[in-house]
């Protein structure tokens, strides 16, 4: 296996510090990993913004689905350009797995999210492990 460059370390680690429910639960601390730009397409197929996703996460709702803790595996990624890392990875959550796809966008204030997008899915025969 190839070593990772320090900006996939980066993204990597960001991505992992958003799986953390604490920092779900956060406002402040999602406003500062998400860039303003940010665009997510859910695993429902919804179209999420930076202000929607946030408050979605962190308003609390009792009535409301709330996510479980996601556990995240096959976690890799490749440096497109010196500012922009793509990320792939699978996660579980009370049964859901979904296939994971991130961009994220290295800016002033360091490495953001910029994109992001999950797929669900039962079984992958195709998957590489």
């Amino acid at each position: 296996m190839t070593e990772q460059s320090p900006a996939v370390a980066a993204a990597i680690e960001g991505e992992l510090r958003l799986l953390d429910p604490v920092v779900r639960a956060s406002a402040e601390a999602l406003a500062a990993m998400l860039h303003p730009a940010f665009r997510e397409i859910g695993t429902s197929g919804r179209l999420w913004e930076r202000d929607t996703i946030i408050a979605a996460l962190t308003t609390p709702d009792p009535g409301a689905p709330r996510p479980g803790p996601l556990t995240a595996s096959r976690m890799r990624g490749e440096q497109l350009a010196p500012d922009l890392v793509h990320l792939t990875f699978d996660t579980e959550t009370r049964g859901l797995r979904s296939h994971r796809s991130s961009l994220w966008r290295l800016t002033e204030s360091g490495w953001l999210l910029y994109f992001h997008q999950a797929t669900p899915f039962i079984d992958d025969p195709f998957a590489e492990v």
